[in-house]
């Protein structure tokens, strides 16, 4: 089965892909009769159209233009319409950098000429080894999409350098290759030795772009510099958690860097010099990388970074970040999370010297304070901020510059996971200085906001796609309602709701929300919800509010209050969901899921671990309903058994990976 997934955003017309992508998301249906096979006649659940509308005046390149403004998933549903939607669909996804995985399986044979057809560019392997079905997959790749494959991930695979070779070598046109964790390739250390083998891989290499080594543990001078000599226009270099050696210099002045023991940073520094005029991305994350090393890196001659992502340095220092805004101005990317020992002289560094910023992450700095913040109204391009974990920031001094009258960073996305000092005043006046611009919001484990920050979100973002308020204990039913909570002195109602706590009415909700503020129903646009751990929300306010048809991801775990009503209410107000969990909620029944699994035939991922009550009933109506399903996760389900689970795994069209541990009424004590 072949898995696609969004590479990178949709441009506002079609158009040729990027040849560099940012970013991976999940994408829609995996249906293989719905996107490799031929198109099936039917209703498709995206649209009301019937299968007898008249589509024919309409070219398929109008319609093509459609469906591209929709999401990946409703144009593969869109192609179940008619034979010309099921065309026009798929020049639609063709014109999308997507990612395709392709495990290396038997049923992924016939699965890659239908790719082959329709000229897919950017495909992962995974599972890849010596085994026969590997080469298989391999030679199919290679004789099928080589020519035209642009994007090229093997991630973690441990395929011979032989195999390896004869796919690069069939694929002239990579402009991204990602062998991240593949140390079998560099184990033996004579990958691209032969001058034969070179001089191929120079000319199958000579438009790559983007290269991904992150992980390497056996990567050395010598093949660092056999891969990356073939390919003379690399923009973007990846040596995240690579053995870079700093302090020890083995080569005692010489100037040939060819050592197949180790890989030092004397060599990575003169393949930047070398490649000073094209190197743009640099990520270094997870290296001990010093300040000394890093005064050398960004005064290199000619060197003109635009993204460094230096992820768990932990011996950079203020002085060492300094240097870098001084001598890298150019940046629009940096990303400095984990950095323990930087405090807010580097970020006031930062706001002083970066102002092409758009990116900037700072998350789990445990010395930076909201003094690091004084400056930041100079970065009027930034777009994402980032300070989850950052225990000494309330958020005061972006709030100050959020809501001065002068030119501000318009803010997309930001993050104050963690953050425990934020307040629900700081929530208030972002939510009303962001509203135009703001799409991410993550407030995760901020355990000192209350119903008036969800409040204030509502009412002020109601462009929000991305909501996270995970672990936020002091949410109640009022927050999410909008509906402010009643003092018992003098609400007459209060009496009644008591009586029956897991029900509003709909005439007192709607009422409610004629007098009071916006409920999170106003989010209308929200794809993904986490609400993960809110423990004092109940049916009351879930069964009101989540209806929310754009929603594709929800996570509902651990709200012990939860009962049948709210998994139904859900299912039927958010058809759209590929993600739901909700482990631990105890009071779910069969009878629920059997109600709610024929509105959620998108459901890609479930997670329901922990819920006792449940039995081999419930994976029965999955698995006729939920005919898409590529995991689940059943984990502590004491009414089901592991003969069930596999039942269920034949019953589907593609076997789902399945989390079962301590199924079947395990006893937990003795286990662990």
């Amino acid at each position: 089965m072949v898995n696609p997934e969004v590479r990178a955003p949709r441009p506002a017309r079609p158009r040729p892909s990027p040849g560099r992508t940012e970013g991976r998301g999940a994408a829609g249906a995996e249906q293989e009769q719905a996107v490799l096979g031929v198109p099936r006649r039917g209703r498709c659940s995206c649209c009301p159209l019937d299968t007898g509308m008249e589509t024919q005046g309409l070219p398929v390149e109008v319609i093509t233009y459609i469906l591209s403004f929709l999401p990946i998933a409703d144009r593969k549903e869109a192609s179940l319409v008619n034979r010309t939607w099921y065309f026009a669909a798929q020049d639609s996804l063709r014109q999308e950098n997507i990612l395709y995985n392709i495990p290396a399986t038997s049923a992924s044979l016939a699965a890659i000429e239908s790719l082959a057809r329709r000229r897919v560019s950017c495909v992962s392997l995974t599972s890849l080894d010596s085994s026969t079905v590997s080469r298989d997959v391999i030679q199919a790749v290679s004789c099928h999409l080589g020519p035209h494959l642009q994007s090229l991930c093997l991630c973690g695979s441990s395929l011979t350098e032989t195999s390896f070779v004869h796919l690069l070598l069939a694929c002239p046109c990579l402009s991204s290759l990602d062998l991240s964790g593949c140390n079998s390739l560099f184990m033996s250390g004579m990958l691209l030795s032969k001058p034969e083998t070179i001089s191929q891989a120079q000319r199958a290499l000579t438009n790559l772009q983007e290269l991904n080594l992150a992980g390497l543990r056996y990567l050395s001078d010598l093949s660092f510099n056999r891969l990356t000599g073939c390919a003379p226009r690399l923009a973007r270099l990846s040596l995240a958690r690579c053995h870079l050696t700093f302090e020890l210099d083995p080569y005692r002045g010489s100037s040939s860097y060819n050592s197949s023991a180790l890989l030092s940073f004397r060599n990575l520094l003169r393949f930047l010099k070398e490649r000073a005029s094209s190197l743009r991305t640099l990520d270094l994350s997870g290296t001990s990388i010093t300040s000394p090393a890093m005064r050398s890196l960004v005064q290199v001659e000619g060197l003109r970074l635009q993204e460094l992502v230096l992820q768990n340095c932990r011996d950079l220092s203020n002085e060492a970040i300094g240097l870098l805004c001084r001598h890298q101005p150019h940046l629009t990317a940096l990303d400095l999370t984990g950095c323990s020992e930087l405090s807010d002289q580097a970020a006031l560094a930062v706001s002083a010297g970066l102002r092409a910023l758009q990116s900037l992450c700072l998350g789990k700095l445990q010395r930076l304070t909201d003094r690091g913040f004084l400056g930041i109204a100079a970065l009027r391009s930034l777009q994402k901020l980032d300070l989850s974990e950052c225990s000494l920031v309330s958020g005061s001094e972006l709030v100050k510059v959020c809501s001065a009258p002068e030119p501000r960073p318009n803010l997309a996305s930001l993050s104050f996971a963690f953050c425990s000092l934020l307040r629900d005043s700081s929530v208030l006046s972002l939510a009303r200085s962001l509203s135009p611009s703001l799409r991410v919001l993550d407030l995760s484990s901020c355990v000192s906001i209350t119903n008036l920050s969800v409040q204030a979100i509502a009412s002020h973002l109601p462009r929000l796609t991305v909501l996270r308020l995970a672990w936020c204990k002091e949410l109640t039913d009022w927050g999410l309602l909008g509906v402010e909570e009643p003092r018992e002195e003098r609400n007459p109602r209060r009496e009644n709701l008591e009586q029956d706590p897991k029900v509003l009415s709909d005439s007192a909700w709607n009422e409610s929300r004629k007098r009071h503020r916006a409920s999170l129903q106003a989010l209308g646009q929200l794809q993904e919800l986490d609400l993960m751990a809110c423990s004092k929300l109940t049916d009351r306010s879930i069964t009101k509010v989540i209806r929310l048809p754009a929603l594709r991801r929800l996570s509902l775990s651990l709200l012990p209050e939860l009962t049948d009503a709210s998994l139904v209410a859900v299912a039927r107000g958010c058809r759209s969901l590929e993600q739901l969990s909700m482990s631990h909620c105890g009071k779910l029944t069969d009878k629920g899921f059997m109600e709610a699994t024929s509105s959620l035939r998108r459901l890609q991922h479930l997670v329901i671990s922990g819920c006792s009550q449940l039995t081999v009933r419930t994976l029965v109506a999955i698995s006729r309903e939920c005919r898409q399903l590529k995991s689940l996760d059943v984990s502590m389900c004491h009414g089901i058994s592991m003969a069930d689970i596999e039942l269920f795994q034949a019953q589907l069209p593609v076997q789902p990976c399945v989390q079962s541990r301590f199924v079947g009424g395990a006893d937990l004590s003795f286990t662990l």
